[in-house]
């Protein structure tokens, strides 16, 4: 093994010493398995063990109190979660279009969502979809969290919502009306709806929110990035509340037709759509595309103690790296995916075997299936095989830039209710996704800790952990 530098050396010896600080045994041996690894070069040595004062600073702490989501089971958290517990599939054929020319032919999408309970008409025409998603969304999720904004709020309070891309059905439209019409006749609106971050502006404007705010736009990882960089937002001091997640109306023949030709989407099951997601299975051929939205509530500790909150979960860490490999494809050995997790308990101040339940990502396609099961083994090493890991995708499919948003609010949902949602069409088994996927039935679990992964084209890895307080 190559000498350890004297930096590195100090550093390790910084670390281990805060081991002593009063944390529990099993703390510390999950914390001294990770400085071995990053010993031996897996990762690069962080410190991530505060005072013991630190730890119990509630002005750093921040939670969720409020949760609203736009989903493929319908309107609200109520059928969200039923649906999700009971291990039923949302997806069914596409119907805002004719996918009959396309391999690809099955979506999730939302019934009876009405942009008018949740907003003005004459505003709603003039927002994209994912746009309205995102204002539903928020509003329940104000409402969950019993958020008062007025004259003497507002401006401490923000958004962050994510999107994975362009409003799609608005670029659709454009595109047609530029063809069959002219460029003179493309709707004022289309720009100003179109672009990746007025799901937050539309958000903040028909909310009335005048602090921080800002977007992700990173593929699959934009939802779970949102949360993540508005908790640190609320840490630094930039917000008291930040409205968080993501939002994503993708369905349409222009991004089903651009899915089909990179061989994305599963193709095998148009006949029997509720089959076709199956992450983990030895007979996935891809992703479902689905539309949606969550937004999350989250606000200081002491803040929501304060005002007598309910608080449904602690962001107690947050991990993002890089793959620096492919476009579209996951580097097949998962160390991106590996160090986003890695990073994510540290900064949580938490080993691999405190972890009750794993929300991966996985979307049902090949290569991102097995390279999520490498990231896991490579994390939790033995105990991967004992930690349940379920992914939401096989029953809503693939919400894009919602996705880590959509996730988050069902991983907060699980530690609420003790209750693990399957991963369904769990059917035939692949030797090399060997894992306890929480197959087809829904597992009752004392769950304190959870983690929620989320990767997006490009490499992006963004990991976040939440604790039941």
């Amino acid at each position: 093994m190559a000498q350890i530098s004297a930096s590195r050396r100090a550093a390790l010896r910084a670390e281990l010493l805060g081991l002593l600080r009063g944390l529990k045994a099993d703390t510390i041996e999950a914390r001294i398995d990770e400085l071995l690894s990053t010993v031996l070069g897996e990762a690069p040595i962080t410190s991530t063990l505060p005072l013991e004062e630190e730890r119990e600073d509630d002005d750093r702490r921040v939670v969720v109190t409020g949760i609203g989501v736009v989903s493929p089971f319908g309107i609200g958290l109520a059928p969200f979660w039923d649906g999700l517990a009971a291990g039923r599939s949302a997806i069914s054929r596409i119907t805002c279009f004719d996918p009959s020319p396309y391999p690809a032919q099955i979506a999730g999408q939302i019934p009876d969502f009405v942009p008018q309970n949740f907003m003005d008409f004459k505003e709603a025409r003039r927002m994209s979809r994912s746009s309205q998603l995102a204002v539903a969304a928020a509003r329940m999720a104000v409402e969950s969290a019993n958020l008062r904004i007025d004259a003497g709020t507002c401006e401490e309070i923000g958004a962050l919502v994510g999107c994975g891309t362009i409003s799609m059905p608005d670029v659709e439209q454009a595109v047609t009306t530029l063809v069959e019409r002219g460029g003179m006749k493309i709707s004022p609106f289309f720009i100003p709806a179109a672009i990746p971050h007025m799901p937050a502006a539309q958000v903040a404007i028909q909310l009335g929110l005048r602090g921080y705010i800002s977007a992700t736009s990173t593929a699959c990882a934009a939802g779970a990035q949102a949360i993540g960089e508005a908790a640190e937002v609320i840490r630094r001091g930039d917000a008291e509340v930040m409205l968080a997640g993501g939002a994503e109306a993708p369905i349409t023949a222009l991004s089903l037709g651009a899915f089909c030709v990179i061989r994305a989407l599963s193709t095998q099951s148009n006949a029997q759509p509720t089959t076709a997601s199956r992450p983990f299975d030895a007979r996935r051929d891809g992703f479902v595309p689905s539309e949606g939205a969550a937004i999350l509530v989250l606000e200081r500790l002491s803040s929501a103690r304060r005002r007598g909150a309910t608080i449904l979960a602690e962001i107690a860490g947050y991990g993002v790296a890089a793959d620096a490999y492919h476009v579209t494809a996951p580097d097949p050995n998962g160390h991106g995916a590996a160090r986003a997790m890695r990073r994510a308990l540290a900064s949580a101040h938490l080993g691999p075997q405190q972890v009750d339940y794993i929300n991966a990502h996985a979307t049902s396609t090949p290569a991102g299936d097995l390279a999520e099961t490498q990231a896991i083994k490579q994390v939790f090493g033995e105990y991967a095989h004992s930690v349940p890991i379920s992914a939401n995708k096989s029953m809503i499919g693939h919400l894009t830039g919602a996705a880590g948003a959509v996730e988050s609010a069902a991983t907060i949902l699980a530690l609420r209710h003790g209750l693990i949602p399957p991963t369904i069409n769990q059917e035939e088994p692949d030797p090399a996704c060997d894992l306890d996927y929480v197959p087809n039935v829904a597992r009752p679990a004392n769950l304190e800790v959870a983690i929620s992964n989320s990767f997006g084209f490009g490499g992006v890895n963004a990991v976040l952990v939440f604790r039941r307080i």
